[in-house]
């Protein structure tokens, strides 16, 4: 009946739907949630665009990927800034001359360096073995300290120093006085939200939702030629060997009736007495002039069977194990894993639609 069964409508599962529909292929899509659209789902609040599973800023230096999604939706010139609290300080993100000249008190780019390049020296001729090491290696202790330590720790539920140094192999440090987030060529958050982008991504295209993939393909095993597999692929295989570990989210969202909270659209919290890590303010993303406003509150959780997954612990276990999953994935062509579960890796927008498009590119023979 179907060429493909696409197993998750988000953006990794709509992107392909919709290059297989114009190739001529049929699909079905099914998702266990009650709506499209995965972890980049947006619903209107009194009058708010909210991202119900965090904050999401579209940006990419791929001209292929930002063409491609402009066929479906029209971007604002939102530029993300984020500012980060420790203590009553306030600091802003990424690390650059605004942070230095609030931290140290200084002016020039050459002062920041000098400090920077001081604090480092005690990581001299030694190669950083977790993520402690590696953050003073790269910005000093001060930042560190302030802005990294607390706020990792938080995130992650685990001491930074038995963190893989890998974590943060790079730190942006911009030595201008600059607080646009990205660098990419383009940004921006599109008008009337993300879930409209993925409605017309599967315009056409039949959708089943509350559906998951076990019980579907206990009823109707032979009703497909191919799947992609966009779910976790430890789910998929029962976890015979075992669950792959991730970091999950719980989120606090509130409507409170002042026009402007926090003055932007995201607030890092770094210090651990917060037990949150960010305050999300949605009606920031586009320019809200409502008079009342949304914020969510962010808080971290250790993943168990259950919860949402949302970020991969991607050390040395987890990594070996999910390359054992792997294995088992080889001998099953007919199925195709993709996307940030399917795959065990954490994906920019951007990069799931540009993955997703090489899929097709490969699987459609184009």
């Amino acid at each position: 009946m179907y060429d493909y069964l696409i197993v998750g409508a988000g953006l990794f599962g709509a992107v392909f739907a919709r290059e297989a529909a114009d190739a001529g292929k049929r699909s079905l899509v099914i998702d266990r949630r009650p709506h499209i659209a995965g972890n980049v789902y947006t619903e209107s609040i009194d009058g708010i665009t909210v991202h119900k599973y965090g904050a999401h800023i579209f940006h990419t230096s791929d001209q292929r990927v930002w063409a491609y999604m402009n066929r479906f939706t029209e971007f604002n010139h939102y530029a993300h800034s984020v500012l980060a609290t420790y203590r009553g300080e306030v600091y802003n993100l990424p690390f650059n001359m605004n942070t230095f000249s609030r931290m140290w008190g200084i002016r020039t780019p050459d002062e920041a360096k000098r400090i920077i390049a001081k604090q480092a020296a005690e990581m001299a001729d030694r190669e950083p073995q977790n993520l402690e090491e590696q953050a003073i290696s790269l910005v000093g202790r001060d930042i560190y300290e302030k802005l990294i330590r607390e706020y990792t720790e938080k995130q992650w539920g685990r001491p930074c120093a038995e963190l893989p140094a890998s974590i943060i192999k790079r730190l942006p440090v911009r030595f201008t006085y600059d607080n646009n987030f990205y660098y990419d060529r383009y940004q921006g958050i599109p008008i009337g939200g993300y879930t409209a982008i993925v409605e017309k991504l599967l315009e056409g295209i039949e959708v089943r939702l509350n559906t998951g993939y076990a019980d579907f393909a206990r009823a109707q095993p032979d009703v497909v030629a191919k799947i992609l597999y966009t779910g976790p692929i430890d789910e998929f295989f029962d976890y015979k060997l075992g669950a792959l570990q991730y970091r999950s989210l719980r989120f606090e969202t509130e409507s409170l009736p002042t026009d402007n909270f926090q003055g932007c659209s995201v607030v890092n919290y770094t210090d651990r007495d917060t037990p949150y890590t960010r305050i999300i303010e949605h009606k920031h993303f586009e320019f809200g002039a409502q008079p009342s406003t949304i914020i969510s509150r962010e808080y971290p959780l250790e993943w168990s069977l259950g919860e949402e997954r949302y970020y991969p612990v991607n050390d040395a276990r987890n990594s070996a194990l999910y390359q054992e999953y792997l294995e088992l994935a080889k001998a099953k062509p007919a199925i195709l894993f993709g996307g940030r579960l399917g795959e065990y890796r954490y994906y920019d927008m951007d990069q799931s639609v540009a993955s997703a498009l090489s899929l097709a590119d490969k699987e459609l023979c184009r």
